[in-house]
């Protein structure tokens, strides 16, 4: 048991606490009066010292809960304004390793009581999933050794039978109440396909998935048992197997993931569960038990492209203005879209569900970005296309009311005639309300009720419309 709880991941010790349990104190309230960075900064160096001085269990306990309370004051404000800073992702990782340090010393030990055991167990995986939900809030992928940890904090509930211990632990966003409910709200987020969440949803994902997760359970592996569900290998570094992936890790370490019972959950009344909470899950479900497949095979390409990001840009290239570009790299396409990469920096404007202007050498060609993910290469976008010839339009409440720029999505309907679609930004324009539309070319306005959207992202929707 302690050989296998040896290979979590904590740094050596390096030298003697020169810090007392009141200077701590003292020093954490001091950093509160700082500015917040600032005051973060202060917070992670002290913590990061002292997870690599010698102290005992007691004074190591102690101080963790300190660097506790101050985590909630510090996550309040992150998740205020979002996106979290590098320092705050920080601070979630050094937490948990100082709680792996504990646990050692735990183990080492004679007997630890099951609550103690349970609680120490949960607070080290609390923070790595606070750590994983930061790294996709960043839609950055996490690191590799947070995988490892995490399946081995499991690994050694299971084996001191404390997975179901409930603890009482008030963070926010909601962590599920047990080990074994706040390890699997780790992976199903991690299967939610958390790159193509809009920006906060993965927060709201968390905390939808609190009272649920413990629902599922890791069942034993059989090489016979073709149920359907993720496969768990918990000497890996990936939270669930591929789907094409083999099972050649021992058979003591494989899990299948047993989802039937949260699937039925899903489903029954949950009155403390908002419909935004109910949408999103109903949305990401579909990613837990099937592999994502492609529609369009795609190609391989090395070219260069530019982007008009957002609607009033892309209505002012319609009119040949020239509002700023971003540059970007094409990296594969297909009929159904394309992967870019472009400048880290981009991120801020380029989120999920942003409206987009593609311009290569033929014809400018709208989309939607669907998924992203930054790493050291920059920052990588799914693109989905939308097909259509692009035209600006103005729309106004009266005739010689203020004009509001929209745009129009037309393609080809079978026979005579067109599709069309309007796109507007979220929350300008209400659903029946009547509008005076004006095309760039045409002079004439025309009077129409604005229609119930049939396609709509955190940033635009897109309205059917029958033109003359």
């Amino acid at each position: 048991m302690t050989l296998d709880a040896l290979r979590l991941e904590v740094p050596d010790i390096r030298e003697d606490s020169s810090v007392s349990p009141a200077e701590i104190v003292e020093r954490l309230a001091a950093a509160r009066l700082l500015e917040a960075e600032h005051g973060l900064q202060q917070v992670l160096g002290l913590l990061f010292t002292l997870n690599r001085s010698g102290l005992t269990l007691l004074e190591r306990q102690r101080a963790l809960q300190s660097f506790s309370d101050e985590y909630r004051y510090y996550a309040s404000l992150a998740n205020r304004q979002p996106p979290p800073s590098a320092l705050f992702v920080r601070l979630c990782g050094e937490l948990a390793t100082g709680f792996k340090r504990l646990l050692l010393q735990i183990l080492q030990g004679r007997q630890p009581s099951l609550p103690h055991l349970a609680w120490c167990l949960y607070m080290a995986q609390h923070f790595l999933a606070q750590q994983l939900l930061r790294h996709y809030q960043l839609y950055q992928e996490p690191p590799a050794a947070l995988w490892r940890d995490s399946h081995l904090l499991y690994w050694i509930g299971e084996h001191q039978q404390c997975l179901d211990e409930p603890v009482a632990a008030a963070f926010d966003p909601k962590p599920a109440s047990t080990l074994r409910g706040l390890y699997q709200q780790m992976l199903l987020l991690a299967q939610s396909n958390p790159f193509h969440l809009d920006e906060g949803e993965c927060l709201t994902l968390f905390s939808a998935l609190a009272p649920l997760a413990a629902l599922a359970r890791l069942l034993p592996w059989d090489e016979e048992d073709e149920a359907e569900g993720p496969l768990v290998d918990l000497s890996e570094s990936q939270p669930c197997l591929a789907f094409e992936q083999q099972a050649e890790g021992e058979p003591e370490n494989l899990r299948r993931f047993e989802l039937g019972a949260l699937l039925i959950a899903l489903h029954e009344p949950a009155p403390l569960q908002s419909g935004q909470e109910r949408q999103l899950l109903e949305r990401v479900r579909q990613h837990w038990l099937t592999r994502q497949q492609r529609r369009h095979e795609r190609a391989e390409l090395d070219g260069q492209c530019s982007l008009v990001v957002g609607l009033p840009a892309i209505h002012a290239q319609l009119l040949d203005k020239l509002p700023q570009r971003t540059e970007a790299q094409i990296l594969d396409a297909s009929p159904g879209g394309a992967r870019l990469l472009c400048n880290a920096n981009e991120g801020g404007q380029l989120q999920v569900g942003q409206l987009v202007l593609l311009l290569t050498y033929g014809t400018p060609t709208l989309a939607l970005v669907r998924w992203r993910h930054l790493n050291a290469e920059g920052l990588h976008l799914g693109l989905r296309y939308l097909k259509g010839l692009p035209r600006p339009v103005w729309l106004r409440r009266a005739p010689n009311a203020q004009t509001h720029p929209g745009v129009l999505q037309s393609t080809p309907a079978p026979g005579n005639g067109w599709h069309h679609g309007l796109w507007l930004p979220n929350g300008q324009f209400a659903t029946g309300e009547h509008l005076w539309l004006q095309l760039a070319s045409v002079h004439n306005q025309a009077i129409l009720p604005l229609p119930e959207s049939n396609l709509g992202t955190s940033s635009v929707t897109r309205h059917p419309l029958r033109l003359a």
